[in-house]
């Protein structure tokens, strides 16, 4: 196997894209990571998108794509691993140039999400848990995080006020980034006298509802160092699995899924998380950022809430989480999220980061994950 290294990167800002396709939307972001690569053609490429037929009515979206980005032929594919699905694409580009089968492959996210009701993008998501036991019975996203958050206060002491630190964290960054969806500054007041959505969750500690693409384009990394750019590879991958409805699990606090690809993405970059500079997790509710700071190693059992207040998270923390202004600021367009943590994390390494720039950084840290975490990718980028 060889060393990954990725030489471009396309994102165009978040939204309501009412205006735009989804075809338009993937095509404009491709062609952003193509100039940046300084190419103009690709051997393959994978595209995350958890919905696009319940979103837009569209599937076999990777021989459209591919088409209108006018590398009609090549082999392409689209991932679907829920929420994780931009992750998940990363990876199988990644494994693809790694294992000598492609030289320059195009890794993209997309979902389209606006065109439809709220009840219907509601339905949609809701796919991504157990229709069963869970969607049968009632049970939205929203509300089978609820649960993992009662669990943790109850359990550990988290606090109300730390999980609404997670959100003005996070719509700090993101005031920062002009990509994001709602780049603007909120305050503790403002998320716990926001509307309740499933207590102990309020509107303003859930992710929103979002159109958006994101890019980026892979390569050997000894042909990345012939690029002006500093050669940032990937360093380590991991991918992992958990039962789907959260009934199942021993622990619901606890994100086994997370966990477990963290550690095959440590012991192949050679890395723990005490070398971790900065980190993208995937905070689609503010709980889930905490729950995921104790799964990859951050802080112990019960301490994510503590970390948040501590500032250790913060954009001048000992560890900075979510520069991008996460899910939470910077949106949510499911297919493409996992994707767009790599796309910040590479920007950060590259010192192209702007306002939000963390210094010295080196080594990121990207974790997708899907559904209440019944799937998660972790990769672990390096500056060389």
């Amino acid at each position: 196997m060889r060393d990954v290294a990725v030489i471009g990167v396309g994102m165009t800002k978040w939204g309501e894209l009412w205006e735009k396709s989804l075809r338009d939307i993937f095509v404009e972001t491709a062609l952003m990571a193509f100039d940046d690569a300084s190419i103009d053609k690709v051997d393959s490429m994978y595209v995350g998108s958890m919905s696009s037929g319940l979103f837009v009515g569209q599937e076999h979206i990777a021989s459209l794509l591919a088409d209108y980005l006018g590398q009609a032929n090549i082999p392409s594919t689209r991932v679907e691993s829920a929420c994780a699905s931009g992750g998940l694409a990363l990876r199988l580009g990644y494994l693809e140039v790694a294992s000598g089968r492609s030289e320059v492959v195009l890794v993209g996210g997309i979902e389209k999400m606006t065109d439809v009701s709220g009840y219907e993008a509601t339905y949609a998501l809701g796919t991504a848990a157990d229709q069963e036991y869970e969607g049968y019975h009632g049970m939205t996203f929203p509300g089978l995080y609820a649960l993992i958050a009662r669990a943790h206060m109850e359990k550990y002491g988290t606090t109300r006020e730390q999980l609404a630190m997670v959100a003005v964290k996070n719509h700090h960054n993101g005031s920062k980034n002009p990509l994001a969806q709602f780049p603007f500054e909120i305050t503790v007041d403002s998320v716990l006298n926001s509307v309740m959505v499933a207590d102990p969750l309020r509107v303003l500690d859930c992710s929103p509802i979002t159109d958006g693409a994101a890019a980026v384009i892979l390569c050997p990394a000894e042909m990345a160092q012939k690029k002006d750019k500093p050669v940032v590879k990937i360093a380590g991958s991991g991918h992992a699995t958990d039962t789907i409805a959260l009934s199942s699990r021993k622990d619901i606090t606890w994100l086994e899924a997370v966990y477990k690809a963290t550690q095959q993405a440590y012991k192949e970059a050679d890395k723990g998380p005490e070398d971790i500079d900065i980190i993208e997790v995937h905070d689609c509710f503010t709980i889930a950022e905490i729950c995921v700071l104790e799964a990859l190693g951050i802080v112990e059992k019960g301490k994510g809430g503590d970390a948040v207040e501590q500032g250790l998270t913060s954009l001048k923390g000992k560890i900075p989480v979510n520069t991008s202004g996460g899910l939470k600021a910077k949106g949510h367009p499911v297919g493409a999220t996992g994707v767009a943590q790599a796309v910040e994390i590479c920007k950060q390494l590259w010192e192209e980061a702007g306002e939000r720039q963390v210094k010295k950084a080196r080594v990121g840290l990207a974790q997708n994950m899907g559904g209440s975490g019944g799937s998660s990718v972790i990769h672990v980028l390096e500056r060389a």
